[in-house]
């Protein structure tokens, strides 16, 4: 095995999903994921993409993102929305909590950790 990837979203199924009914606060927001690496120690990197909605997040896992397009604003409980637009990065920490707006479809490269 290389020490190396690279990869091509059109040549990877992307997993489907959408937010827990419990969770949904607004719309039909969908989900699609490219899963691209699972690493030892629970280590996971790829794509993700969502259309328009609003749901409840809750983190248990450590995120870095970037966005590659779209639009979202994630607001933490009590705190002030933070908007996101192509460029912006942001780290998530295991006990976030708040609030995931996609005002226009989003698409984000992230590695989590478990």
């Amino acid at each position: 095995m290389q020490a190396w990837t690279t990869f091509d979203l059109a040549t990877i199924k992307p997993e489907e999903g959408a937010p827990a009914p419990d969770r949904l606060i607004e719309g039909d927001p969908q989900f699609r994921t490219w899963n691209v690496e699972e690493a030892d120690g629970g280590i996971y990197a790829g794509v993700w993409e969502a259309t328009p909605g609003t749901w409840r997040i809750v983190y248990e896992e450590w995120e870095y993102f970037h966005i590659l397009s779209g639009h979202s604003i994630v607001t933490e409980e009590g705190g002030k929305p933070v908007h996101l637009r192509a460029g912006d990065r942001m780290v998530l920490r295991p006990g976030f909590k708040g609030t995931w707006q996609v005002v226009e479809t989003t698409r984000k490269d992230y590695v989590i950790r478990l």
